[in-house]
């Protein structure tokens, strides 16, 4: 069996990351919206119902030329920069989560400090992960079922 490793070292880190998760019990979803002008690399939904956010950095470039990073913040319950070996660490910001991860899995180096959503944006965010994986399950199942959706 071969195996289908993505291009993109983002895509690979981002892929380590939700086999890590996967290892915690925590189901994930990869380039997932929040609201509309935000993408977040991994969203992830723990057993309990908690919700993280991994924000995936290829290298230092990539880094600095993130400006939405905190914007991802109010959607999340942890927030965990994941990083390669070889990323200097020292240039992430203090007080968040950090992972170092490869295309096979990661490891959580510093836990994410946890910041509690409101019961209301938790139900939102929780019913919205849930409906972008059905939505998601469909299309990979069904690829010509995309004109019936409204």
């Amino acid at each position: 069996m071969s195996e289908h490793l993505p291009n993109q070292p983002g895509q690979r880190l981002a892929r380590g990351i939700c086999r890590a998760f996967a290892s915690l019990g925590w189901e994930t979803l990869l380039e997932y919206v929040p609201t509309r002008g935000l993408r977040v690399d991994v969203i992830a939904l723990g057993p309990k119902g908690e919700i993280a956010i991994v924000e995936c950095k290829s290298g230092i470039e990539d880094f600095r030329a993130d400006q939405k990073w905190q914007g991802y913040l109010p959607w999340c319950d942890r927030f965990y920069w994941a990083v390669d070996a070889d990323f200097p660490v020292d240039v992430l910001p203090d007080g968040m989560g950090l992972i170092i991860a490869d295309a096979y899995g990661g490891e959580i180096i510093r836990e994410a400090p946890e910041v509690k959503l409101p019961a209301a944006r938790r139900r939102a965010v929780t019913l919205d992960f849930a409906r972008v994986a059905a939505r998601r399950d469909r299309r990979y199942r069904d690829p010509d079922v995309r004109h019936l959706e409204g």
